[in-house]
């Protein structure tokens, strides 16, 4: 670098990145002071980038060189990973050193908290962290059989893309299921379906590898029992074909038998059976965690009634009832209501020693009323796991619970809050009106690296009345 250089802040018309936003975006500003978004940029790094979104006050750009490199920057362990035209888009940090990527989710979490909720939690849980490869369980892979290249593409979607990406590996899926990829390729190019099998969806269970392959056309008899003898090629993988006709709801098991799809939580003796289009967490190892962290986080007494908000197939609900005196699931979904329920009964019926009583209810949670909120009685404790969507109406409930005590009679509101968040700005907006208008204070919150290398923060918070 020349002397004019070093002493020019932007030379030759460089950027110095200050920080990474939520889509892991390199930040810089110009020395006007517009804000440059630049995909691909560290912090630290000086680059130079190609604008190609403007508006008045920031732009949008793509990184094209690198001048000095961050010492965070590593090199992606995936081949299809990167900037360049037809690369995967299903990561989008694996050139960022994997604790830095912890440590930048952290510093997200607490700038939603504070800057969106105007809360800043008391201590900083340590984040959970697991595997960063091989760690993803479940999966959604778009198929395209590509005519001008006589080939079929099983995979992700490209980076800002419609189109499938050619990818022959993935780091982020267990081995054995990204040996899958290419006799995929193969299979779906063998049948007579090749043109309307647009996804194949994966599921892993302890013992099962689902993978239920969405058909818009009846398949013929030819592609079902190629579909069989891909399964029993393939069966020390623990391949189990499922078909999706239509909607989610129309998915079945292609043959009846075999191993059941389900996981386990060791720590609390209790085993999930799902179907593979039902929503369980993505990371398996990261989730056991999680859920023996906020059980033990909740501090759950002998004998107190624990209520579970967004129940979903009872991931926390069964395991509190092995600390509880009763417990209560609430889920938006009489079907999902229903498996929390024979769930419940399959563990309690396994059991050398019986889970406490539990209660499974359907309910509309993003209408919740204060006097809902009273109907379904007091509970000690809450463990509330709402969508991306959040636990608004349930936090305003609370809220007006506390600001107008006559709509309680008898009721109390939880001693202590334990809140799992798939995003940090929806619990960030709770948290203020548990904090400003529901009398609780945030005790802690920490992230969960439940997706590692891309930029999805899951976080855990909790709230404690004052």
């Amino acid at each position: 670098m020349t002397d004019r250089q070093a002493a020019d802040p932007h030379p030759q018309g460089w950027l110095q990145i200050e920080s990474l936003d939520i889509e892991a975006q390199g930040v810089a500003r110009r020395p006007d002071g517009k804000v440059v978004f630049v995909d691909g940029a560290l912090p630290g790094e000086w680059v130079s980038a190609n604008v190609h979104r403007r508006k008045n006050n920031w732009e949008q750009a793509s990184l094209v060189e690198v001048h000095r490199e961050s010492s965070l920057r590593v090199r992606p362990r995936c081949p299809h990973f990167g900037l360049h035209e037809g690369a995967c888009g299903g990561c989008k940090m694996q050139h960022l050193d994997v604790s830095a990527q912890v440590a930048i989710k952290q510093r997200v979490l607490e700038d939603n908290l504070w800057h969106l909720g105007k809360v800043r939690s008391d201590t900083l849980l340590p984040a959970i962290e697991g595997p960063a490869w091989g760690y993803r369980w479940r999966a959604r892979f778009s198929v395209r059989h590509v005519r001008k290249k006589e080939t079929v593409l099983v995979g992700f979607h490209e980076r800002k893309s419609r189109y499938v990406a050619d990818i022959r590996e993935c780091h982020v899926v267990p081995k054995h299921v990204s040996d899958l990829l290419l006799p995929l390729r193969a299979l779906i190019g063998s049948m007579d379906a090749i043109e309307t099998c647009p996804q194949i969806e994966l599921a892993c269970g302890d013992r099962v590898t689902a993978l239920v392959l969405r058909h818009l056309e009846p398949l013929s008899a030819g592609d079902l029992a190629k579909l069989r003898a891909f399964a029993r090629d393939h069966a020390d993988a623990g391949v189990q074909w499922w078909l999706q006709p239509k909607g989610p709801d129309s998915v079945r098991l292609l043959d009846e038998g075999g191993p059941e799809l389900a996981y386990t939580l060791p720590e609390f003796g209790i085993t999930m059976p799902f179907r593979p289009t039902d929503f369980t967490q993505v990371n398996p190892h990261i989730n056991r965690v999680l859920v023996e962290r906020a059980v033990r986080l909740l501090q759950v007494h002998p004998g107190e009634r624990v209520i579970d908000w967004f129940c979903g197939l009872g991931n926390f609900t069964l395991p509190l009832a092995t600390q509880a005196g009763e417990v209560l699931g609430i889920e938006g979904s009489e079907a999902l209501v229903a498996r929390s329920r024979e769930n419940y009964a399959a563990n309690q019926a396994a059991r050398a020693r019986p889970l406490a009583p539990a209660r499974f209810l359907a309910r509309n949670l993003f209408e919740m009323t204060p006097q809902q909120l009273v109907a379904d009685g007091a509970a000690e404790r809450w463990l509330v796991d709402p969508p991306r969507e959040g636990a608004i109406a349930l936090a305003k409930a609370l809220a007006d619970l506390h600001q107008d005590p006559s709509l309680r009679g008898g009721w109390m509101p939880p001693k202590r809050i334990v809140y799992v968040s798939c995003n940090p700005a929806t619990l960030a907006r709770d948290a203020g009106l548990l904090v400003h208008q529901a009398g609780y204070r945030c005790l802690s919150a920490g992230v969960v690296n439940m997706f590692p290398h891309t930029a999805h923060v899951e976080s855990i918070a909790v709230f404690e009345l004052a």
